[in-house]
């Protein structure tokens, strides 16, 4: 073999070396793992070519100082890989849920539109969030 041709073999696989190494840490290493909680906002079935789980989840907390200590939400939006969860999660709209995720550097289509997967669900209770806000006003003058 030619020593042109060796180098062009050697730059070839470390190419090819390259480019699997970036699609790896891309799209199949997990960056983190983690635990969010919030109200369940929304589990739906949805894509063109793929149909994928896409959830999203309602976290309640305060602004900081500066903002007034004002109420915010934050949105966790994620994707549900494994369909016995995305099921059991269909029947949690509305009632506090706390998730077990995965965060990825990249989205793939058949997994999902979001960075991060759900992948198990910890525990679900009643949402107490919507009854710690009075209702004022009305026909009495109230």
């Amino acid at each position: 073999m030619k020593t042109g041709a060796k180098v062009i073999t050697i730059i070839s696989v470390l190419a090819a070396l390259a480019l699997a190494a970036f699609i790896y840490i891309k799209f199949f290493f997990v960056l983190g793992e983690g635990v969010k909680a919030g109200e369940l906002n929304q589990i739906v079935y949805k894509g063109w070519i793929w149909k994928t789980y896409e959830g999203r989840l309602i976290q309640a907390g305060f602004k900081g100082a500066k903002g007034g200590g004002t109420i915010q939400s934050n949105e966790f939006n994620f994707s549900v890989v494994d369909e016995a969860v995305a099921d059991s999660l269909m029947r949690c709209s509305g009632k506090l849920v706390e998730l077990r995720y995965k965060e990825y550097n990249g989205k793939l289509p058949w997994r999902g539109m979001q960075k991060y997967i759900v992948t198990e669900i910890l525990s679900v209770s009643q949402s107490d969030i919507g009854n710690t806000i009075p209702i004022v006003g009305g026909e009495g003058g109230e």
